[in-house]
């Protein structure tokens, strides 16, 4: 390919970088002697009560005014007053004037307060009327992190009310996620971005929409916001579900170094510190270090490093952050295994039927945020690069490909560009405030080495794909916010977004032929696999390799819009009334949308095969805020979700499973109380529901072919979807120091497949805090499980095979469980 071919090729990046650093650079010298406070991207709602202010200070200045003419008039008129009283009476009007003018030029400077400007360190127990807008929008602070009890770095959107994150494999992995009855599988339909970089990863090794915090230091999260629901016109990509935005401090009160260790050889250590750098500057910087082997028969020998480096400058109108960081993890990993084969003894609880399963990822990332407002404008830009790569095996069935298991190899390196661009302008038109907000995004993955590999033992087997995908992602977006009165705004908006796929397919089942294995009987760190020479399960077939390779390779691309509505009546009696529309979009593997040929056989896949860029979601949310008990945050909301077509690419098999439209709908009903400044309590209850929308009801009692979940009888079940979500506790942070705490995380109600034969128990885990705080030190005391729950952190429904003589198995609840009781101390030093 020619130097010039190649510039074409790419130049959605070039393009995309070029009009953001372009815009970056006009706003920014639209006023160069001014300065800013750092603002972070978010829901821009007007304060109620400032605006009542600035209304009352315009009024102030009429009526001044009014009063500076009527003592002019006085003077020259009523010449038999005494000049002496005419006189004070002018000053006197003229000082009201002028301190009206101060109030009013004040106002304006302060201008509008909004979620991401907000002091953070009251976090939920903040009152917040008047700057969402929807009532499942919300703010979380390090005060809410730092006491509570968490396990593991994803349990940080675990503060977001009704979602829950758990583990079906290693901890080195990402997160199942699960909200508003989805099963965002590893993030597929939320959100993550964390100092501007979306942390979603499409056409990812392992799942779309891969989103792993384990590159997170909970101690360095200085706030997290979060909304629910496809109504924000600053979102774009893995968003119907809902958003939530995690921003690192920058500064420290005091430098820590924290030692915590643990049941099942847990061992931990964070150290942190900031320091002034030069004469307006401020250096952040940070490292952990991470050894857990878990309760697992197979230890996980997790070895995970972690490491920051923040620089920023805070101006009065003007502010720049610099942010480095690296993360890299290695572990084996326990992943589902069947629940026939612990009931008949043949693994335990915790066995492992595949005991060289697990993986190792970097990730380095470099970014750079300006901003800068003037008193009707503000501005605010980033700009980032990422290196990624996982290399992951994993065995989720057993034995159904034969003696020598199906263990499988999924990997990838990944080259991430990309930016961010947002303007508001503070205008008044015919007399209504209002905000217009102008945006735009960009980003484009490179991902180099996309492979799907069969192997046994970490030993190649053979290949089922591999790839190399170019994908660019952007947006545009305009949001116009109007405040008709004191008591009435609306939010209307419009999003425009792109993708372009380029996807090369270089390998497949039949390009080398199957390799030469050394088999193994069954041990604690193999598991059983015969001898293999080469090409015995596959024997290579050059033509058809290149036909399938070249029938697999394309380039795809969608454009969508997506409007979005809301309107906020309110506040009456400190109570505030949401109604949100909107549609949003998760994008789809690169890979499915040029699917034609199955690589395993390559047999033509007709509609099952390629699949749309970009799938729609539309849904809708009525919701009331109130604060009418002092220290009490409550919020209802009623939502609904459509999604067009679960489509998804299994990267696991290579092929793409079409799962139909679905309906989702529900309540969630939060408060958060701090009655005192040493007591907190919390109580979060979710209730979702949902359903395939072109499937027909079935009720597995009426004579389903539960063995076969392939029949016509098959259901409108959504698998997976998570019915009850329950979160509650108590917190205590005593003058004297101590604290304490208790949760409660509860989520069931939640069927394994779609004729609803199988259903997952419930789940109910307590977590107990307790510790002591004082200027120089901390000591901390955490029991998890506290009851010594077994039953399953996640559950599944499907074909599995737990013996090598038997390839079929059996179709069943193959389940991974929550981690058994234990406790960890802790012990930090501050300086």
């Amino acid at each position: 390919m020619s130097t010039c071919e190649y510039i074409f090729k790419k130049k959605q990046l070039i393009i995309g970088l070029g009009i953001i650093l372009g815009i970056s650079s006009v706003e920014l010298q639209a006023a160069p002697n001014t300065e800013q406070v750092e603002q972070t991207t978010s829901v821009d709602q007007v304060k109620v009560t400032k605006k009542a202010k600035k209304k009352q200070s315009a009024k102030n200045v009429r009526q001044s005014q009014q009063a500076t003419t009527s003592g002019q008039t006085s003077q020259q008129v009523q010449t038999e007053q005494p000049a002496a009283t005419a006189q004070t009476q002018s000053k006197k009007t003229a000082k009201q004037a002028e301190q009206s003018n101060q109030e009013a030029q004040a106002v304006k400077t302060i201008k509008v307060e909004e979620l991401g400007e907000i002091s953070v360190t009251a976090g939920r127990s903040r009152d917040l009327l008047g700057l969402t807008g929807s009532a499942s929008q919300g703010v979380i602070s390090q005060e809410q992190i730092e006491f509570r009890s968490s396990s593991r770095p994803g349990e940080l959107v675990e503060l977001i009310p009704g979602m829950i994150a758990t583990q079906h494999s290693g901890s080195g992995k990402a997160n199942q996620y699960f909200l508003r009855g989805y099963n965002l599988d590893h993030g597929t339909d939320f959100t993550t971005v964390v100092d501007g970089i979306p942390m979603n990863m499409p056409t990812h090794a392992h799942g779309q929409g891969y989103m792993d915090l384990n590159s997170m230091i909970p101690e360095l999260v200085d706030k997290i916001e979060y909304g629910k629901g496809p109504y924000y016109a600053e979102i774009g990509d893995f968003s119907a579900a809902g958003f939530n935005k995690m921003t690192t401090m920058k500064t420290l009160p005091q430098g820590f170094l924290k030692f915590t260790g643990g049941e099942f050889d847990f061992y931990r250590t964070v150290a942190a510190n900031s320091s002034k750098l030069g004469d307006s500057g401020n250096l952040l910087y940070g490292a952990e270090f991470q050894t857990y082997n878990g309760a697992w028969a197979v230890p996980e020998n997790g070895h995970k490093y972690n490491g920051m480096l923040r620089y920023t400058q805070d101006h009065d109108n003007w502010g720049v952050a610099v942010n480095a960081k690296a993360y890299s993890n290695a572990w084996t990993a326990t992943n589902q295994i069947a629940q026939s084969a612990i009931d008949s003894g043949q693994l335990g609880l915790y066995g492992n039927l595949s005991p060289s399963d697990g993986g190792n990822t970097n990730r380095y990332s470099f970014s750079t945020n300006v901003w800068n407002k003037g008193q009707e404008w503000k501005n605010d830009a980033n700009l980032y690069v990422v290196y990624y790569d996982l290399n992951l095996y994993s065995n989720f069935t057993g034995y159904t490909n034969g003696p020598q298991g199906d263990q499988m190899n999924q990997r990838e390196h990944r080259v991430q560009v990309g930016g961010n661009e947002e303007l508001t302008h503070y205008d008044n038109l015919f007399g209504f405030d209002m905000d217009n907000t102008y945006g735009m995004s960009f980003r484009h993955d490179e991902i180099m080495g996309l492979g799907l590999n069969q192997t046994v033992n970490r030993q190649y087997l053979n290949t089922i794909s591999l790839d190399n995908v170019s994908e660019s992602t952007g947006g545009m977006y305009f949001k116009n916010q109007i405040h008709w009165n004191e008591k009435f705004r609306t939010i209307q908006a419009l999003r425009a977004d792109f993708v372009t796929m380029q996807v090369d397919a270089l390998a497949n089942p039949f390009t080398n032929g199957s390799a030469a294995v050394t088999g193994a009987d069954a041990t604690a760190t193999t598991a059983y696999s015969p001898s293999l020479v080469a090409g015995q399960l596959q024997a290579a077939d050059p033509s058809l390799s290149a036909a399938i390779n070249a029938a697999n390779s394309g380039y795809r691309s969608k454009e969508m819009i997506s409007p979005k509505f809301s309107a906020i009546i309110g506040p009456w009696y400190n109570t505030e009334y949401f109604f949100n529309a909107g549609s949003g979009y998760h994008s789809n593997d690169a890979r499915g949308t040029t699917l034609q040929l199955d690589p395993n056989t390559g047999s033509a896949l007709g509609s099952s095969g390629m699949i749309t860029p970009m799938a729609w979601a539309r849904g809708g949310e009525v919701g009331a805020r109130s604060n009418y008990i002092p220290g009490l945050n409550t919020t209802l909301a009623l939502w609904y979700l459509q999604s067009s077509q679960e489509l998804v690419f299994s990267g696991d098999d290579g092929t793409t499973s079409v799962n139909g439209m679905s309906d989702r709908y529900g309540l969630e009903f939060t408060n958060y109380y701090k009655p005192t400044n040493w007591l907190t309590l919390d109580f979060d209850y979710s209730r979702s529901y949902g359903h395939f929308s072109n499937m027909p009801q079935t009720n597995s009692s009426g004579g389903c072919d539960t063995a076969n979940p392939n029949t016509p009888c098959t259901g409108n079940y959504i698998p997976n979807l998570v019915g009850n979500v329950i979160a509650a506790g108590i917190q205590v942070v005593a003058p004297n120091g101590m604290f304490g705490s208790l949760r409660l995380r509860h989520f069931g109600d939640s069927p394994l497949d779609s004729n609803g034969a199988y259903w997952a128990p419930s789940v109910d885990i307590l977590n107990l805090g307790l510790g002591y705080k004082q200027k120089n030190y901390k000591l901390d005391f955490n029991i998890f499980n506290l009851l010594g729950e077994t039953t399953s952190d996640i559950a599944y429904a499907y074909q599995y095979s737990s013996t090598p003589s038997n390839q079929t198995g059996t179709y069943g609840v193959v389940r991974h469980p929550v981690e058994p009781r234990m406790a960890r101390a802790g012990f930090t030093i501050y300086f």
